[in-house]
């Protein structure tokens, strides 16, 4: 379970508010739709996992690459809640995308069966962004891709 969990990432993914931006901007940055590749930052050694309880959060962070084993392009930032328990659980995860062209906000209310190794693919919501990404809509497309997760960007014009 806690492979699932950890695989919520990305959003991103995932997410919280990052402070500082990355040097390199990404192409992407310039067109309405882009994928990204998220890969989990590691933590701390983290206790064994128990049955999660409504309330229980817990939070992770990614780095963004355009390409996998590429050049870091920008990072993560995701919190996730459980909101109610049960086989499969609902999680609602909130994060915050930084690149060099501004940040990009996404939330998610996902249902987490306890019983698979891989999280199934899911999308989650384009909430709003900053500087070029400013009244940013749309969504992002999550699926598991080895180490990585890929997240595919579909930006909403204004």
């Amino acid at each position: 379970m806690l492979r699932t969990i950890r695989t919520l990432g990305a959003l991103g993914a995932g997410l919280a508010a990052a402070t500082a931006l990355v040097a390199a901007t990404p192409a992407a940055a310039q067109e309405d739709d882009f994928t990204l590749y998220a890969r989990e930052v590691a933590t701390e050694e983290e206790e064994p996992q128990q049955v999660p309880k409504v309330g229980d959060s817990f939070t992770f962070a990614d780095d963004l690459y355009e390409e996998k084993g590429g050049e870091r392009v920008g990072r993560d930032g995701v919190t996730c809640t459980v909101v109610r328990t049960g086989n499969p659980l609902d999680i609602q995860c909130l994060g915050t995308f930084v690149l060099s062209g501004g940040q990009i906000t996404a939330q998610v209310l996902m249902t987490v069966p306890l019983t698979e190794e891989e999280q199934p693919p899911f999308d989650a919501a384009i909430t709003g962004g900053t500087d070029d990404y400013r009244g940013a809509s749309g969504q992002i497309h999550f699926t598991d891709d080895g180490d990585y997760q890929k997240l595919d960007f579909d930006l909403s014009e204004s």
